[in-house]
């Protein structure tokens, strides 16, 4: 018997490439398909295949896409590199988005990695690179999702560019908190997130189910991620890799994409079963949304508290004016600036959007409309199917709704006034504007300080 070192297997001493198998769901996404692709043939580590699958589309993105079809070579560090891509034209499908990331994941299925991009996403070059070695560092990572954010370097028109500076500030803000949380992803997002099949497969296997997504949450990427989570593994955010994601141009687009995924949350977050599944309300991935939420109810009703004490004080003739009442803004002021300064990429019109204390103030009370329209759509409303509506505002034909929401709170202002001047003595009115400016004072100071912390917390290096 030979005593002599026998050399090491290949095997051990490079590791095998990881197989990747990229599905773009598309649905009329003629303007953007083609650079979604050009992202993915330009990647430092491209997928094995790329499956665009077109659905329910009216415009030329399968023509447009099939221009790619075939086989893309490209050498890097000298290694030959082959990236196939193919389009499959699903036509109309009631499942949509749903049904087509389905249909990919049966087509990818016997890959190490799925990778999701929506079809109006372009990723930059060491995006899926970056993805790729997290995952193989840690094999319990069920999925990981890149930073996003939105490129406004083409928008134009006044009001695009305002809706466009307050995503950008809404994402950045988003990015952060689960960045300082550990990289804990509440929601692996669509936009661009790589899934271990292992983990997707596990998910098919312990919900009893034939395909990872489901049709019975309106978010059904927050869905999977809850899904994800529970079966043992984690979700997360990258620090390093990036993309830029198709934004909302309009009022209406904004509206009905923001309350169907606040409708979606608050369907995953509520007791009980509905459409066949069940609310999960103290899942930990949900706890930010919890937060989310109540922020968003007590900036609400500090806001509309605000201007109507302030006018029953001014009819009144009791109103003091008092310094300690321009804290509350200025906090708000200076976080917004560093929001805008920890972006990964920040413009000269975040900083402006941010400074001038008006823009951001502004989003807020959009923010507040698309909260309000999807708590009461929730409780109130006939079942509807929010991504058709997100597709008819898209195309411009859905009708005003989010205006809804600033008519009640006007008429609520106009009833609370009239009613404290007309309806109560003088006694009372003095009773009532003490106890409220205590109530909104005690309320406003626990927000002033929850914005201090995020201020001066320690933000570690990340750019969002």
């Amino acid at each position: 018997m030979s005593l002599e070192p026998q050399p090491e297997a290949p095997a051990l001493l490079e590791r095998r490439r990881p197989t990747i198998g990229c599905v773009v769901p598309a649905y009329n996404e003629a303007m953007s398909i083609a650079g979604v692709l050009d992202s993915m043939l330009s990647q430092t580590c491209r997928p094995d295949a790329i499956h665009v699958i077109v659905n329910n589309t009216t415009d030329d993105t399968a023509r447009i896409a099939a221009w790619y079809a075939g086989v893309h070579e490209m050498v890097v560090n000298g290694e030959r590199m082959f990236t196939e891509i193919h389009v499959h034209d699903l036509g109309t499908m009631d499942d949509k988005k749903v049904g087509a990331l389905n249909y990919g994941f049966r087509l990818v299925d016997g890959m190490d990695y799925l990778l999701g991009i929506d079809g109006d996403t372009s990723a930059d070059p060491r995006a899926v690179e970056y993805l790729v070695q997290e995952m193989e560092t840690d094999p319990s990572i069920g999925g990981i999702s890149a930073i996003y954010s939105i490129d406004d370097t083409a928008i134009d028109g006044l009001m695009a560019k305002f809706l466009i500076c307050g995503q950008r500030a809404q994402f950045s803000a988003f990015n952060m908190r689960n960045l300082l949380n550990d990289r804990q992803m509440a929601v692996l997002g669509g936009q661009l997130s790589i899934f271990s099949m292992e983990a997707l497969h596990a998910v098919v296997a312990e919900g009893h189910q034939i395909q990872p997504w489901l049709t019975v949450s309106e978010v059904e990427d927050s869905l999977l991620s809850l899904q994800i989570q529970s079966a043992g593994y984690k979700t997360m955010i990258s620090k390093d890799s990036r993309a830029n994601v198709g934004g909302m141009l309009t009022m209406k687009s904004l509206d009905a994409q923001q309350v169907k995924w606040n409708y979606g949350c608050i369907d995953l977050m509520w007791p009980g079963v509905r459409n066949g599944h069940r609310g999960q309300p103290f899942h930990p991935n949900l706890r930010i949304r919890w937060l989310d939420n109540f922020s968003m109810l007590f900036n609400g009703l500090t806001r509309l508290g605000f201007f109507t004490l302030l006018t029953c004080s001014l009819l009144f003739h009791a109103f003091v004016f008092t310094v300690w009442w321009a804290i509350p803004p200025v906090a708000g002021w200076l976080l917004n600036i560093r929001i805008a300064h920890t972006m990964g990429r920040p413009h000269l019109s975040d900083y402006l959007f941010a400074g001038l204390f008006l823009p951001a103030e502004l989003y807020t009370w959009v923010r507040l409309g698309h909260f309000v329209r999807a708590w009461s759509k929730f409780f109130f409303a006939r079942a509807a199917n929010n991504w058709e509506l997100q597709a008819q505002a898209e195309s411009g034909s859905a009708r005003s709704t989010y205006l809804v929401p600033f008519m009640v709170a006007c008429l609520t202002y106009v009833a609370g006034v009239v009613a404290f001047d007309q309806l109560l003595s003088v006694q009372a009115k003095s009773d009532v504007l003490w106890v409220s400016w205590r109530v909104l004072g005690a309320i406003t100071v626990f927000q002033t300080f929850w914005m201090a912390f995020q201020l001066l917390r320690p933000y570690k290096g990340y750019k969002a």
